[in-house]
């Protein structure tokens, strides 16, 4: 466990340290950007650990992995964040623990969302997923498993998230597109979801959250303007295979 601490202990100040140069060459400051570690996969015992060396965020994209990881670390001081597609038949489950659901794509989940949030007694932050490989006019859209939103649909979206019950439209989210216009240009690609997180804010002054960019791409990600970036492997180490 102390090696593995250790270990945990240099990824995170590797990953401090990119962060921080890459504020500093954007001009920002380092605190406007938020690290939420991505820990699916990894046990909980991973989880406390990075509690203890100060994480506050984490991340999950699967419900039956994270419903008893956060249950099992309920006592810890954390934000836990579900990035993940979500089905309506898990959002009961994922409302009794998720403070913020990064995935919210349509307007049935906004429904279920609501409905399970009344019925937890809880208020969740909601982001919604954009699709950049879904622009209006372009083809080969392939968000199969990824989800999200084409860009015109984000205002109907944050306009029921504000309007239902338990639920707040927090910002946006985005992964970066395999196909598309924005394919292999990530920068490109969080530089047209700060355009449309300009837009959202006209709207909903309160919705400021913008997440982009992953281990590969965080540089890109805060020199567009994220204020959230989602890393994993460059934290926790390459991840298991999934069986």
């Amino acid at each position: 466990m102390t090696d593995r601490r250790t270990q945990l202990a240099q990824n995170l100040a590797q990953v401090e340290e990119r962060i921080s140069s890459a504020c500093a060459a954007a001009g920002r400051e380092r605190e406007e950007v938020t690290l939420i570690v991505v820990t699916k996969t990894y046990p909980a015992s991973d989880v406390r650990l990075l509690a203890e060396l100060g994480v506050r965020h984490v991340a999950e994209n699967r419900d039956q992995d994270a419903a008893p990881k956060a249950a099992e670390c309920s006592d810890l001081p954390l934000s836990w964040h579900f990035v993940g597609q979500l089905q309506t038949n898990k959002v009961r489950s994922v409302a009794n623990y998720a403070d913020v659901v990064q995935s919210v794509d349509r307007l049935k989940l906004v429904n279920s969302l609501s409905t399970a949030a009344v019925r937890t007694g809880r208020t969740l932050d909601c982001l919604i997923q954009v699709a950049l490989d879904a622009e209006s006019g372009q083809t080969g859209r392939n968000t199969a498993d990824r989800g999200g939103a084409a860009p015109e649909e984000v205002a109907a979206l944050a306009d029921a998230l504000a309007e239902a019950e338990g639920l707040r439209p927090a910002g946006l989210m985005t992964v970066a597109p395999l196909v598309g216009p924005y394919a292999g240009r990530q920068r490109a690609a969080f530089d047209r979801l700060m355009e449309i997180a300009t837009d959202l804010r006209s709207a909903h002054p309160a919705a400021n959250m913008v997440s982009a960019g992953m281990s590969a791409d965080l540089e890109d990600a805060v020199a567009a303007g994220a204020t959230h970036v989602r890393v994993g492997t460059a934290v926790l180490g390459v991840r298991p295979r999934l069986r």
